[in-house]
């Protein structure tokens, strides 16, 4: 057979689907645990530094959020009010956190310490 041949031939039966065949479901992407680890991780080397930024944004986006007229989140905590007091909390513990941290490291990179 030429190419020729091949050119002219008809293959549109060979690109139909089966209806007896059921739908292909997605396998499960565990993407979110991907993004937890990561945030750990960040966390873990950047300390309360790290835990008030997130925080802060956090906050950011609830506030704005609630003067949009959202008052009920998905959030554990439900209403946007506890979700703030929440973030907050977590914001000035990790505010109150960062010195005692930066002290850390400076003993810890400082030559003289043994």
């Amino acid at each position: 057979m030429s190419a020729a041949d091949l050119s002219g031939a008809d293959y549109s039966h060979l690109n139909r689907r089966d209806e007896t065949v059921p739908d292909a479901t997605a396998p499960y992407d565990p993407l979110r645990l991907c993004v937890f680890t990561t945030i750990a991780l960040i966390a873990c080397v950047a300390g309360p530094v790290a835990v008030l930024t997130f925080a802060a944004v956090a906050i950011a986006g609830y506030a704005r959020a609630r003067r949009a007229g959202l008052l009920r989140s998905r959030c554990k905590l439900g209403d946007t009010r506890n979700v703030l007091i929440y973030l907050w909390t977590v914001a000035v513990l990790a505010a109150a956190a960062t010195p005692f941290w930066v002290l850390l490291w400076v003993r810890v990179l400082s030559p003289g310490s043994a």
